[in-house]
């Protein structure tokens, strides 16, 4: 981690013996400057292999037909430069060089085959600090459609043997990937925390990096090239990482599933754009129902004090003041509004039934969804 750090990926890969099959973005090639020079070393030691572009997010077909056309390569490495999108392409491609059939056979909730947990050694090079996908072990996968899903592919040993996080790969990220990148980061921090199946050791980690992001997003996202913010968000986010593979996430990502696959909305979106309803009919609940000395509540109350950078004041101010920082960041940040992408009130009821609390700290009802739905469109 840290600035200029891509600039030795060649020597990392030559630790593993082989050819290195290159997973990137449909424009990240002309974005990022080092990657000419990266493929140069590669071609003149004769270390090439191929070069995968993944335009979109990840489908069965993309994971496929890239392992069909590779796989009879004796890989010495896969390595994912892009964004969330590439680093799952990558993990999956990397696990399906060395397991037999479609990756829809060991997708959870589709397929009926157990991932072993092979794999050819896998680099992830995050350039979008959002997904924390360099630091988890699942690898999504989607298929839009009325028919569609985002499923995971998942092993232990799927998590990268080796993240790069360089600061200096995002700052080619528009303002608009910045924000939604980033704010998928802030929900997984957030969701993570508030988990019921959070512990001190996500605890301490989410709220550090919850305090790092919000100090940082807004720079990022107006001064795209100050490197001092890059560099805490991309911490962040792969902190995030980490944090929801051990403590899992809540009704966001519930949220994320029908909406992503149904409707083919970018994961970030959903989550910059959903999580401040989310966490203010949350809060409602928590306050409505008299649960003050819950867990959740002193959790928001702590993040609340956190953002104001004060401890005099109630605890209910400081909830309110948590919900209504994290909805003035969705404006600053110009998050899209679901109907921005054709959804109606219609809509609601196919969202609602394939959409999971997961770890949600609170129980919340039919009514509760569609609120927060209706309030994003």
């Amino acid at each position: 981690m840290g600035c200029g750090s891509a600039h030795n990926l060649y020597e990392l890969t030559d630790r593993y013996k082989g050819p290195v099959l290159i997973i990137t973005g449909d424009r990240t090639w002309e974005n990022i400057r080092f990657c000419p020079g990266f493929l140069d070393k590669l071609k003149s030691t004769n270390r090439f292999a191929g070069l995968v572009k993944i335009i979109h997010e990840p489908s069965p077909d993309d994971i496929d037909n890239a392992v069909k056309r590779y796989q009879d390569k004796k890989m010495g490495c896969v390595v994912s430069i892009g964004g969330g999108s590439v680093m799952d392409a990558g993990k999956a491609i990397s696990a399906m060089l060395k397991s037999e059939g479609s990756v829809r056979d060991y997708l959870e909730g589709i397929g009926n085959r157990v991932p072993t947990g092979r794999k050819v050694p896998f680099i992830a090079v995050p350039t979008t600090a959002g997904t924390g996908s360099e630091a988890t072990q699942n690898a999504v996968i989607s298929e839009h459609g009325p028919e569609g899903f985002k499923k995971s592919l998942r092993h232990m040993n799927y998590v990268p043997n080796m993240a790069v996080v360089d600061p200096e790969l995002t700052v080619s990220c528009p303002p608009e990937t910045t924000a939604a990148s980033g704010m998928d980061a802030f929900t997984q921090l957030v969701e993570s925390y508030l988990s019921t199946r959070a512990n001190p050791f996500t605890d301490a980690l989410a709220f550090d990096a919850i305090g790092r992001l919000y100090g940082s997003l807004e720079q990022a996202y107006r001064q795209g090239e100050t490197l001092e913010a890059r560099f805490e968000i991309a911490y962040a986010a792969y902190i995030s990482g980490i944090t929801l593979a051990n403590a899992g996430l809540g009704l966001v990502h519930g949220f994320a599933q029908p909406l992503g696959s149904l409707f083919g909305i970018p994961h970030g979106v959903v989550c910059g754009t959903l999580m401040a309803a989310v966490n203010r009919v949350t809060a409602q609940k928590l306050t409505r129902h008299g649960m003050e000395s819950s867990t959740a509540f002193k959790k928001y109350v702590k993040i609340g004090k956190l953002f104001a950078g004060s401890q005099a004041k109630g605890d209910v101010y400081y909830l309110d003041f948590c919900i209504n920082e994290i909805e003035r960041l969705t404006e600053e940040l110009k998050l899209p509004l679901l109907s921005d992408y054709g959804i109606t009130g219609k809509d609601f009821d196919k969202i609602i039934v394939s959409t999971g609390l997961k770890y949600h700290p609170v129980q919340l009802n039919e009514k509760d969804l569609v609120s927060i739905l209706r309030h994003r469109v």
